[in-house]
């Protein structure tokens, strides 16, 4: 993703642009080259609280390999394993679990996909061209701290989206069902 995000301004339609760039990563692989040129994303599909509606949210990722006994997304662990914000990024069967960070361009409130997957948080994950069913899980303690870290090296321009706001931005694990 950009290091840096623009507010959005009065008439801005993230919705629009969410499906601009959903429709360019599903028509491409996941390669985007118009929308967002070298971001890497992954589409994450939730089911809506209210509506029982499937929503789809283009997110910047990490890919996590700690294994589920060294690092319980609802655990304290103190790490195992090592994130990999640099490779992988069409290999979804390759091992480890898929990271988003719930910051909603740093509002005061989560983002509705959190909220949807807080109610249900059986998924749908699109890395590339390939499609996943996961279970969400928020990341709390020691490996929060940890995958928050991995986040911000992958993209620096998150870095100060926790420091503007009053509610503790949830870092999401998305562990893919196999």
């Amino acid at each position: 993703m950009p290091d840096t995000q623009d507010a959005p301004r009065p008439g801005f339609d993230i919705r629009a642009v969410n499906q601009t760039v959903i429709a360019e990563y599903r028509a491409t692989g996941g390669e985007l080259v118009k929308t967002l040129p070298g971001s890497r994303l992954v589409l994450l599909t939730t089911t809506g609280r209210r509506t029982g509606r499937e929503h789809t949210t283009p997110l910047g990722y990490v890919r996590d390999t700690a294994t589920e006994d060294s690092a319980s997304a609802g655990g304290n662990a103190d790490g195992g394993g090592e994130s990999d914000p640099g490779g992988n990024d069409g290999d979804s069967n390759g091992g480890g679990r898929i990271v988003v960070f719930a910051s909603n361009m740093a509002a005061p409130r989560d983002p509705d996909w959190y909220r949807n997957l807080a109610a249900n948080p059986k998924v749908v994950v699109e890395l590339g061209t390939e499609r996943h069913e996961a279970e969400a899980l928020t990341a709390t303690g020691t490996e929060r701290e940890r995958l928050y870290q991995a986040l911000v090296a992958a993209m620096p321009g998150i870095q100060g989206h926790q420091e503007q706001v009053d509610r503790e931005i949830p870092v999401v694990v998305l562990s893919l069902l196999r």
